[in-house]
């Protein structure tokens, strides 16, 4: 082969793959050219539902393209994840979700297989879990709450989300660790647990920041301990969990994710463009407002925590002998 017939081959390939790239490019430049569906795997009103509204006004106001919020709840967020999952990987079906993504797929077995078939865009923010009891218990700290649950096994009751939820896994973290042994009733929703956790019927609950809040000022809840590896700014004489048991921590995050397959130029544009939202004034107020610090990076620290939740709630599954449905 003469190298002037060399040197042609090769312009050819190069021709071809600049040609190959640049509809991706092409495309991932004009993107979003069309409204974009942000499906949100629960009822409106939830943590999930506020983020996913706070963020895709954001996202409209700076892609110059509608971001719509499509609530499609239900079965442990598993019906929304389903529909991402199966989604044209086109990048105009998105979904904002909470760290139950991780617990659900530990706790179910669908044959969409969300852990690969979701994948990560950009962490927005996380909260701690706060350890509360009702007032009627006399523990004034974790350290004195696990000597009670000691001193009474299987007497202590503590509320959840449901069988498989957030607040069921990180309570039967805390159980396993302390070798405690505690009586689970789950409700329906965090609202409904809280009902009974207010009126005494529940005792404790490891639950999100948010709905607990409001009830330590007023004395009907006290807060023991936080989830976080460190104190929480709004409560910072509240202990963490892991000062008691050492190596405990659970953070409720939330975070944009997309199908298999939606194009890279595609899912980089997304996570820029949700790092710039979560450090905008405005935003971080949004997100204080719900107890959220914001998060931001890339979406392979993103894969990693949710990979990294995802392996932990498999051996609290394990341990508690909690039914895979």
């Amino acid at each position: 082969m003469t190298a002037v017939a060399f040197r042609g081959i090769v312009a050819s390939a190069l021709a071809a793959a600049t040609t190959a790239l640049t509809p991706l490019a092409t495309h991932a430049q004009e993107y979003p050219a069309k409204l974009v569906r942000v499906i949100v795997p629960f009822a409106p009103g939830g943590g999930s539902d506020i983020t996913a509204r706070q963020v895709s006004a954001k996202l409209t106001e700076n892609l110059k393209q509608q971001f719509v919020v499509d609530n499609r709840g239900g079965a442990a967020g598993l019906i929304g994840m389903e529909l991402t999952a199966k989604a044209p990987p086109d990048g105009y079906t998105i979904m904002v979700m909470s760290g139950s993504f991780s617990a659900s797929s530990a706790t179910h077995r669908p044959a969409f297989d969300p852990i690969n078939n979701i994948i990560p865009v950009a962490e927005v923010g996380f909260t701690p879990f706060v350890l509360s009891v009702h007032p009627s218990l006399p523990s004034k700290t974790a350290k004195e709450l696990i000597a009670l649950a000691r001193s009474k096994p299987g007497q202590l009751v503590y509320a959840s989300s449901g069988v498989g939820g957030l607040t069921h896994l990180a309570t039967e973290l805390m159980a396993n660790m302390a070798k405690l042994q505690m009586i689970h009733v789950p409700y329906k929703s965090t609202g409904a647990a809280m009902t009974d956790l207010l009126s005494g019927q529940c005792q404790l609950i490891v639950g999100s920041l948010l709905p607990t809040l409001p009830h330590f000022d007023t004395g009907r809840l006290r807060p023991l301990a936080v989830t976080t590896a460190k104190r929480w700014y709004s409560l910072p004489k509240v202990p963490t969990l892991a000062e008691t048991l050492p190596g405990y921590e659970v953070e409720l995050w939330f975070g944009v994710m997309a199908p298999k397959g939606t194009p890279r130029p595609i899912i980089e544009r997304l996570n820029a463009t949700v790092n710039k939202i979560v450090q905008e004034p405005d935003m971080k107020k949004n997100l204080d407002s719900q107890g959220m610090v914001p998060s931001g990076g890339t979406p392979e620290q993103f894969d990693k925590r949710i990979r990294a939740d995802y392996e932990r709630w498999v051996k609290v599954v394990k341990d508690a002998g909690i039914k895979i449905e």
